[in-house]
């Protein structure tokens, strides 16, 4: 599959939206319908606020993004029917291209799908916290990625 990575654009602010709402649904079981609520609003004012870099297929639609702060990898959301694709990989990629490969990433510890993929990135968790980052009781894994993980071992 072709794709192209490229900076956030406003215009796709409700596409990314509702890639992250898709991918929640698919992924996040432990979350109620008032969770995904509340974390929508938070990550439709989250992303104006941070690095967003885009999956875009030939068509110029988004699949996926990864949000940055610095080398903190803030969020990864890839569209539920582009899973298995390449499409995460492809995103971590592009970011260790533009920092180096000490990033940094916050994982929820019932998203075991999510924490299989980090491993498989090259992260190893450092520690735990019992609440998110909004104090709510969804406990966060906190992974970095080992130095000497690369673009081209993450490809292969």
């Amino acid at each position: 599959m072709k794709m192209a990575i490229i900076p956030y654009r406003e215009q796709d602010h409700a596409k990314l939206v509702s890639i992250w709402e898709r991918a929640v649904r698919a992924t996040h079981m432990f979350l109620a319908e008032k969770d995904i609520v509340f974390y929508k609003s938070v990550v439709s004012e989250a992303l104006a606020d941070m690095e967003i870099w885009e999956a875009v297929d030939l068509a110029d639609e988004p699949n996926g993004f990864i949000g940055m702060d610095g080398k903190h990898i803030e969020m990864l959301f890839v569209d539920g029917d582009k899973h298995g694709q390449g499409l995460g990989p492809m995103l971590i990629t592009h970011v260790i291209q533009l920092k180096g490969n000490d990033l940094k990433v916050d994982v929820n510890e019932q998203n075991e799908g999510a924490a299989r993929f980090y491993a498989r990135m090259g992260f190893v968790q450092t520690g735990r916290s019992e609440l998110d980052g909004s104090g709510n009781p969804f406990p966060l894994l906190h992974l970095e990625m080992k130095k000497k993980s690369s673009a081209a071992n993450i490809l292969r």
